[in-house]
């Protein structure tokens, strides 16, 4: 049976009177890709953040590759292997496409010297971004931005990917170019957990899919599913769910 490569155990975690994790169990397999919906507010980008150690758990555990990092500082997960990208793409902008993903290549993979510039190169042709070395990356438009974003996770040699609503804000051939590289990334044995509103970009590519409301998961497993269960259909009241096949 394949590895659990990250795992929640009993989360919880309050901001106030507003629960955004509440007994919160999850489990990813090694190269498995999960896609999470739920609606806005439902703590889905602070469990990102509480996974890569940007916030702290009120209690649980999290634990990755069966060692417990719920306590390990962001930059150290970061080492052991969680990637994340952010709603917002956050490049530095005075700096070209090659220098932003270097950066990550060093700080985060731990690479130094010619092996951090080959990995940033290799790293920039896997994620489309081989012509555009020299760019400075204030002045890409949003499509190389979302692509820069995943570049710079994947340059830190992760084996967990966590990716937030990287398609918002694109076109539909746009999206479709996205979830190609987030194929071809998952195919390589990363896993992947995609936080998502674009729910057709999701059905075409995760295996799984979880709904979060109310700090819980309220849905989990077979995309078609758990987009049909009415729990589900009831925490998007008022939104129509668009799923792969609608748009083809």
């Amino acid at each position: 049976m394949t590895e659990i490569v990250l795992r929640l155990e009993k989360i919880d975690k309050k901001f106030g009177e507003l629960v955004v994790a509440d007994s919160l169990d999850i489990a990813v397999r090694d190269g498995e890709a999960l896609g999470i919906v739920g609606p806005n507010g439902a703590g889905k980008s602070t469990l990102f953040a509480m996974i890569a150690g940007e916030q702290r758990v009120d209690s649980g555990t999290i634990e990755l590759h069966g060692h417990d990092v719920t306590r390990v500082p962001s930059h150290s997960r970061t080492r052991l292997g969680i990637g994340r990208t952010f709603q917002v793409p956050r490049p530095f902008d005075g700096m070209t496409v090659f220098e932003n993903i270097l950066v990550y290549a060093v700080t985060g993979a731990g690479l130094r010297g010619d092996a951090a510039s080959s990995h940033a190169l290799e790293v920039a042709e896997r994620t489309g971004l081989g012509a555009l070395l020299n760019t400075r990356a204030g002045t890409l438009g949003l499509l190389h931005r979302k692509r820069l974003e995943v570049a710079r996770a994947l340059a830190t040699n992760p084996r967990v990917l966590l990716l937030d609503e990287v398609a918002g804000g694109l076109t539909d051939p746009e999206v479709v170019e996205l979830v190609e590289l987030i194929r071809q990334i998952n195919t390589e044995g990363i896993a992947v957990v995609w936080i998502e509103h674009v729910v057709h970009a999701l059905t075409a590519l995760v295996t799984r899919l979880a709904c979060l409301a109310g700090g819980r998961l309220i849905a989990d497993g077979n995309p078609h599913d758990v987009l049909e269960d009415p729990v589900v259909r009831e925490v998007y009241l008022g939104t129509t769910i668009v799923t792969e096949e609608d748009v083809q």
